[in-house]
């Protein structure tokens, strides 16, 4: 998700960008993603080649944090690891400028626990970016406990540039999208688990029923098996309440591996992409 804000941000937004991640081969996969949809975009005439270049010249990439030190706004987008979030902040912390205003991606995660860590807890807050990046329109907003008037506006400002709409959440685990959307996943894969119906009638019930673009458990599998059960098991451990347990079914998937479309395998199963013959 980190490569489609990057996009965003250089392309829409016209800023300059620094993409981070630990692994270099990571990083070339990833510019050459986002590459390959621009030139999806120039052929269909959504941009124009100049676009493109200019977008590429905005965007460059390091593994390491220390590239940081001067920029004015970070966004952080690891996985939904509440210590791994507080590592990377406090690192943020101590390697950005005072001035920087340091926002996180999570889904479900307290914004006050993740800015406790830092220099700076008025200058940290949520921004929950909806996947894919560049295709949906919505941003969550989330001020902590603590995040101040001034880092709120310009974090608005700056969805707003981005071409973002933005609806703002109180600092509640979930927030609004995921407190709303995970228990209805969580509960496809319980009337999966319990035999209701089968996995395609549960997704075509749900599309023709009730008018949703995608079923489910097709849902389940495109955001990854492993981040609804991390979002599940914070709704539950945080909010206490036994409608939120995860269902064993989610947890079993999980447990084996299978994770959703990112690796083939979910509550279906999705064979490779065949390349094109040279």
């Amino acid at each position: 998700m980190g490569a489609g804000i990057a996009l965003v941000a250089a392309q829409v937004a016209k800023s300059n960008v620094i993409l981070l991640d630990q692994d270099p081969n990571t990083l070339s996969k990833s510019l050459n993603f986002l590459d390959s949809l621009m030139i999806k975009d120039v052929g269909k005439g959504k941009i124009t080649e100049e676009i493109r270049e200019e977008t590429k010249k905005r965007i460059r990439t390091t593994t390491s944090l220390n590239d940081f030190k001067d920029v004015p706004f970070v966004i952080e987008a690891v996985s939904e690891n509440t210590e791994l979030k507080q590592k990377i902040f406090r690192e943020l912390s101590s390697i950005t400028r005072k001035d920087a205003i340091l926002a996180t991606n999570t889904s479900s995660i307290s914004i006050t626990k993740i800015g406790s860590v830092t220099d700076r807890p008025s200058k940290v807050i949520g921004m929950h970016f909806m996947n894919p990046v560049p295709v949906m329109k919505l941003v969550e907003i989330i001020p902590s406990l603590a995040t101040d008037d001034e880092t709120l506006n310009t974090t608005l400002a700056f969805a707003a540039a981005m071409g973002k709409v933005t609806t703002r959440s109180r600092d509640i685990p979930g927030f609004i999208a995921n407190r709303l959307l995970m228990p209805y996943i969580n509960e496809a894969a319980q009337a999966l688990m319990e035999g209701i119906g089968s996995r395609e009638d549960i997704d075509t019930t749900m599309k023709l029923g009730t008018n949703m673009p995608m079923g489910p458990l097709t849902l389940a599998d495109f955001i990854g098996l492993d981040t609804c059960l991390s979002i599940m098991q914070v709704l539950h451990t945080q909010l206490g309440d036994s409608k939120y347990r995860p269902s064993p079914l989610l947890v079993k998937h999980v447990e084996a591996g299978w994770l959703g479309k990112k690796n083939g395998r979910g509550f279906y199963t999705y064979p490779e992409t065949p390349k094109p013959a040279k």
